[in-house]
């Protein structure tokens, strides 16, 4: 299993008001909480080999120290991260809207799979690990066909709104 620790370099602070940033714990706890327990939609934005955006939503989970997310290899997300890893995923979360940046790359050992499938379970879906891949008896309409490939968000940037106390708004950069 590859850990990275997803700690911010530098915290600016966007918000128009004044406002301190605001510290990266709090997306990323609301994340550790909830992204495997409530119903949470993360939007996934990849771009086409024209150039073209293309954003689907998809159930991911925060798994060791990163969001992870599955794709139907012949999903046009899929292809998409194939062909070019950058890619933003954007969500709501409580009391702080979040968009990710960074490059999403397929994960393929068994450790990462498993701790993965783990996630999920504890959440109400079913996964198991199959091969380099999960698999389960269900899944969205638009996954595709089971197996799915599982990828891991490598962040470069993240901002975040606050809609509740304390408010403001702020970019963290990362490492990568």
């Amino acid at each position: 299993m590859t850990h990275t620790t997803n700690e911010p370099i530098s915290s600016t602070s966007l918000d128009q008001y004044g406002s301190a940033a605001l510290p990266w714990s709090r997306p990323r706890d609301i994340l550790v909480a909830d992204s495997a327990n409530v119903d949470l939609t993360f939007f996934v934005g990849t771009v086409r080999p024209d150039g073209r955006p293309h954003s689907a939503g998809v159930g991911a989970v925060w798994v060791d120290d990163a969001l992870h997310f599955v794709s139907g290899p012949g999903t046009r997300r899929a292809r998409n991260l194939e062909k070019n890893p950058a890619c933003t995923v954007s969500t709501r979360l409580r009391g702080i809207d979040l968009v990710l940046e960074g490059e999403a790359f397929r994960v393929t050992d068994s450790e990462t799979l498993e701790l993965v499938a783990a996630a999920y379970r504890g959440g109400g879906w079913p996964a198991t690990v199959e091969g380099d891949a999960l698999t389960a008896p269900f899944t969205a309409p638009s996954a595709g066909p089971p197996p799915w490939h599982l990828h891991r968000l490598v962040l470069h940037t993240a901002f975040g709104v606050a809609s509740a106390d304390p408010h403001g708004a702020t970019r963290w950069e990362f490492a990568h």
